[in-house]
């Protein structure tokens, strides 16, 4: 197994990306903890550890990831938000923001003292193909966020790549999960935004939380020591 004697945590771990994520780091011999706002989402997961963690409580983060000591950091915890700039209300911006990029700032800060007194560690920050990648309808406060994370996964990365600290981050195209089914559904025309949101795959079809789960794995072994800095697209070609 690719990941014995190595520590994880993820957050967002009840659901979706970060399930698949937490369940794959397992099987691969880390021990995981795994969290999320919903403690019942984690009554059943396959993990060494869960518990009930909001990402937005700084202290509570800050403290978790510090005692998890993790060698492995995969911060999924995240928000979509529709609408364009001239909808985004500022309320909305904050709580994007904050979720989506104040809670892995805070997470990474917690886990990088025990990374640098190991000399080694990896980090996998979920961004999106939203972002600085592309440009998506309605998504302007999401995108916004999304290129936020891009940006402190390379910093990040550039301030210890002499360390042997690992920073990269993940830009999934549509992904088939819980989530996206209830936003699917909040668009008053369900199985018509289902077709529009597959036709955007140039593939064909949704692409899986376990198909991110695998890649996750890849960056946080061994295997991708020498890869660092870098935003990596899984997309069915959708930025073709």
């Amino acid at each position: 197994m690719r990941l014995q004697g190595k520590r994880a945590f993820v957050t967002a771990a009840g659901q979706g990306i970060g399930r698949a994520a937490a369940e794959a780091l397992a099987r691969e011999g880390a021990h995981v903890v795994a969290t999320d706002l919903n403690r019942d989402l984690l009554s059943d997961i396959a993990t060494a550890d869960h518990f009930a963690l909001d990402v937005l409580d700084k202290a509570a983060l800050m403290q978790a990831v510090a005692e998890a000591a993790p060698d492995i950091l995969v911060n999924c915890a995240g928000v979509v938000h529709a609408g364009t700039v001239e909808q985004a209300s500022d309320d909305e911006f904050d709580f994007a923001m904050n979720l989506n990029v104040r809670a892995q700032v805070h997470a990474i800060q917690a886990a990088l003292p025990g990374m640098l007194d190991r000399g080694r560690g990896s980090i996998v920050n979920i961004a999106s193909v939203a972002s600085s990648l592309m440009g998506v309808p309605n998504r302007f406060i999401y995108s916004t966020s999304k290129a936020a994370v891009i940006g402190l996964t390379k910093s990040v990365a550039r301030d210890y790549v002499t360390r042997d600290i690992t920073c990269n981050c993940i830009a999934p195209g549509t992904v088939d999960s819980p989530s996206l089914h209830d936003r699917l559904r909040a668009t008053g025309d369900y199985d018509k935004a289902m077709v529009e949101f597959v036709a955007r795959q140039p593939m064909g079809r949704l692409g899986t939380a376990q198909e991110i789960a695998d890649l996750v794995v890849y960056l946080a072994s061994d295997e991708s020591r020498y890869m660092t800095g870098q935003c990596v697209t899984i997309d069915g070609g959708m930025t073709l």
